[in-house]
């Protein structure tokens, strides 16, 4: 087992922890104004300190958390759900129209960054975390389409694929049969990366105002907040930077060890 998987399952495992335990407890509560007891540095009442309000930083963080993670996941359940069917049928029809159709589809979405199409969707929904999912999750779509298309490609034109077409299975089972799970691995390892997006996607678009509104924490919007008090009380803006930098570093590091993991000719070379 890589130092990479370990590392980047701890990092992601303590956020996941922490979004879980954020359900049941919390060392304040997130909705609780003190503002005899704002800007506090970190100390034995407020682990992490306090932020503008006089709120529990560590207990922002954690519900934040649960917040996050919830985007980004839906987000990339929605990115692999509708990108890996469409990118296994453009496979399937390569060079017909429905390839082309579905290429030309991921292009559109592609000349427009999640941002672009956040704001597209605020202006007529409003901004809301559900807002937010939808439009990481478009963004997620081309992704998984381009990456499974790829990948499937490569397999058509393999020994054990034109032996079940000799044998008259139809193009449908055979890319649900015989394709998918030959690149089930990669498409692990790109939804580990995705979900890394997500999360900043997520604060990205918190921070300006698009992600989840208040009072739902969100490490976007405790960044967003914390910009005019740099100087005040530094802790405010470092630690959620922190954090979102954290995440995406586990992120990162698991999927990089589950792609060494996953991946049999990497085992080969390294062997």
């Amino acid at each position: 087992m890589s130092r990479n998987l370990i590392l980047g399952g701890l990092l992601t495992g303590v956020f996941v922890i922490a979004a879980f335990l954020s359900f049941v407890w919390t060392p304040d509560s997130v909705e609780a104004m003190n503002i005899a007891n704002r800007l506090k540095p970190p100390s034995a009442d407020n682990l992490l300190g306090t932020d503008h309000f006089g709120r529990d930083i560590l207990s922002m963080l954690m519900v934040g958390a649960r917040t996050s993670i919830a985007v980004a996941l839906v987000a990339v359940g929605i990115g692999m759900g509708l990108g890996v069917p469409l990118g296994l049928a453009a496979a399937a029809r390569r060079g017909g129209m429905l390839d082309e159709v579905i290429m030309r589809m991921n292009d559109l979405i592609f000349a427009f960054p999640s941002l672009v199409i956040a704001i597209l969707i605020t202006a007529v929904f409003g901004p809301s975390a559900t807002n937010a999912i939808i439009a990481i999750g478009i963004f997620n779509i081309p992704v998984f389409a381009r990456i499974t298309r790829g990948a499937a490609l490569s397999l058509w034109k393999r020994e054990f694929i034109m032996a079940a077409q000799v044998a008259g299975k139809t193009r449908t089972r055979i890319s649900v049969e015989h394709i998918l799970p030959n690149v089930a691995n990669l498409l692990i390892v790109q939804g580990t990366i995705q979900f890394s997006l997500g999360i900043l996607a997520e604060a990205g678009l918190s921070y300006v105002g698009l992600g989840a509104q208040p009072p739902i924490p969100s490490w976007g919007r405790m960044l967003a907040d914390a910009q005019t008090m740099v100087s005040l009380a530094p802790h405010v803006a470092l630690i959620p930077g922190l954090t979102i930098v954290a995440m995406v570093l586990g992120l990162n590091l698991l999927g990089d060890g589950l792609r060494d993991a996953l991946d049999p000719r990497l085992k080969v070379v390294r062997a």
